[in-house]
C-alpha cells in the first residue's frame, strides 16, 4: 500500500505547510476555486453524464446527477463558505489564576481528516472547502460510481491550491478504486490521518465504525420521525409533512416514520395520508389507522420501525400521548434528526427536552438537517456521537483546542 501511505505522508507535510498560510490566501483560493466550478460547468456535466451511464436505480441516479443548477449551489456553498471568519486562533475562552498565569483556549485546526464517501459528488466541493477554510488538509476517498465527477471537482481544487502558491497536496483525491485501501487507511494510518468521516451508507459506516484506529465523525442512519401532536394546525402539519418525506427522498435528513396522536387520526390523519399517497408515496401503517382506510393500507410491522426507505416509503403509527411518542423515538431512532408538530409550548418544551436527537426540531421539517440550511456554508457530514462535534458539522466544528498559558517567570511552589 505504498500508494496511500505517501498520500498520508504528503498530507502531513502539506498540514504543517497550512498553518503558515495567510488566511486571505485561503480565502482567494476559494473564490478562484468557486469561479473555475463556473467556467467548467459543461466539462463538470459531461464527466457527470458518464458516471450516470452505469446508474440503474433511480435513488442513487438522483443522490449522483449534477445539472447546471445543482453545480450552480455547489458554487454557492463554496462562496459561502469563504465569506465565514477564520475559526483559527480565536480565543474560546480565557481566566487568569491567582498565581498571575494567564491561561487562554485557542481553537487550532485538526490536522488530516480522511472522509470516505458514497454517490453525492458535492461532498468533494463542500468538504475540500471546508476543511481549507479550517486550516485542515483532505484525503478524499469517493465512490466508484461517481469517480469521474469527483475527480474533476478535486482537480479544479488543486488548480486554485496552486494558483495561490498553496501545497496543492493540502487537498488529495484518492484515484485508486481499490476496496483494500479503505481498510488500510482505517487501520494502519494513524500516523497521517487524525480523523476520519464516513458519508454514505449504512455499511459503510458500518464498516469505518469498526474497523477505525482513529476518531470516527458520523451517523449511522437517519431515521428521522416527526410527532403530529393533538393541539397542531392540520395545514400547516400537511406542508411540513409533505416536504419531511417528498421534497428529497434519499437525504438522511428526510422523514421515515410519523407519529400521530391517536384523538386526531380522522381530523389530521386522514388528509395527510391521503396527501401522501396523492405525491406519490407509499404509506404503510399500524391497524388503528388502516381501519380507516377500510384495511386496504399496506400494514407496518415491527421492521418498518426500524427501517430508513430513502424511498417514497413512509411508516406510520398511532401514539396516546407525547410520553409514547419520545419513548417510541428513543427506542427506534438513531439520534440524527425528529421533530415535533403542535401549537402546545409545554408539549413542544417535553418533546425538544426529552428526544436524545443531535437535531430536535418543533414546526419545521426535517429536511433543514443540513449544516448550509444552519448557516454553516455547507457541512462535512452529521454526526451524531454523543461526544462533540455533533449535528452538521461545519466550519467551526472542524477544530480543535489548545491551551496557552503564560506567566512572568512563574514557577510552581510544593
Amino acid at each position: 500500500m505504498k500508494y496511500i501511505e505517501n498520500i498520508g505522508i504528503k498530507a502531513k507535510k502539506a498540514s504543517a505547510h497550512l498553518r503558515k498560510i495567510r488566511h486571505s490566501k485561503i480565502k482567494k483560493t476559494l473564490a478562484d476555486y468557486s469561479l473555475l466550478i463556473k467556467k467548467n460547468t459543461s466539462k463538470i456535466i459531461k464527466k457527470n453524464k458518464k458516471d450516470l451511464k452505469k446508474i440503474k436505480r433511480e435513488r442513487l441516479f438522483d443522490r449522483l446527477m449534477l445539472n447546471k443548477e445543482r453545480i450552480k449551489q455547489i458554487e454557492i456553498a463554496v462562496n459561502n463558505i469563504k465569506k465565514f471568519k477564520n475559526p483559527i486562533g480565536k480565543t474560546l475562552s480565557k481566566w487568569k489564576r491567582p498565581n498571575k498565569l494567564l491561561i487562554q483556549k485557542v481553537s487550532i485546526p485538526i490536522g488530516v481528516i480522511a472522509v470516505i464517501y458514497e454517490s453525492r459528488p458535492n461532498v468533494t466541493a463542500d468538504v475540500a472547502a471546508l476543511c481549507l477554510k479550517s486550516g485542515n488538509c483532505a484525503i478524499l476517498r469517493g465512490g466508484s460510481e461517481a469517480y469521474h465527477t469527483n475527480k474533476i471537482l478535486a482537480d479544479l481544487f488543486r488548480k486554485s491550491l496552486r494558483k495561490n502558491k498553496i501545497d496543492e497536496n493540502c487537498i488529495q483525491f484518492i484515484e485508486s478504486k481499490d476496496r483494500k485501501i479503505v481498510d488500510h487507511i482505517l487501520s494502519k494510518m494513524g500516523n497521517y490521518i487524525d480523523v476520519v468521516v464516513p458519508r454514505g451508507g449504512k455499511n459503510l459506516v458500518k464498516k469505518v465504525q469498526k474497523l477505525s484506529k482513529v476518531n470516527v465523525i458520523g451517523h449511522l442512519e437517519g431515521l428521522c420521525h416527526i410527532y403530529l401532536d393533538k393541539n397542531s394546525n392540520l395545514k400547516m402539519a400537511e406542508k411540513i409533512i409533505l416536504n419531511a418525506k417528498m421534497r428529497r427522498t434519499s437525504i438522511c435528513g428526510a422523514l421515515e416514520t410519523l407519529l400521530i396522536h391517536e384523538k386526531i387520526v380522522l381530523s389530521h390523519g386522514f388528509k395527510i395520508i391521503n396527501s401522501l399517497i396523492d405525491n406519490g408515496c407509499e404509506v404503510r401503517v399500524d391497524n388503528k389507522i388502516n381501519k380507516h382506510f377500510n384495511y386496504k393500507l399496506k400494514r407496518a410491522d415491527k421492521k418498518d420501525w426500524h427501517t430508513e426507505y430513502l424511498d417514497k416509503i413512509i411508516s406510520i403509527k398511532t401514539v396516546k400521548n407525547i410520553e409514547e411518542a419520545v419513548d417510541h423515538i428513543l427506542k427506534f431512532g438513531t439520534m440524527h434528526t425528529d421533530s415535533i408538530i403542535t401549537n402546545d409550548f409545554k408539549n413542544a418544551k417535553y418533546f425538544l427536552t426529552n428526544v436524545n436527537s443531535s437535531i430536535a426540531m418543533h414546526n419545521a421539517s426535517t429536511q433543514f438537517a443540513d449544516g448550509g440550511e444552519f448557516g454553516f456554508g455547507g457541512e462535512i457530514g452529521i454526526s451524531t456521537n454523543k461526544m462533540p462535534p455533533r449535528g452538521p458539522v461545519g466550519i467551526n466544528q472542524l477544530t480543535s483546542y489548545k491551551y496557552i498559558v503564560k506567566g512572568k517567570g512563574t514557577i510552581r511552589s510544593q
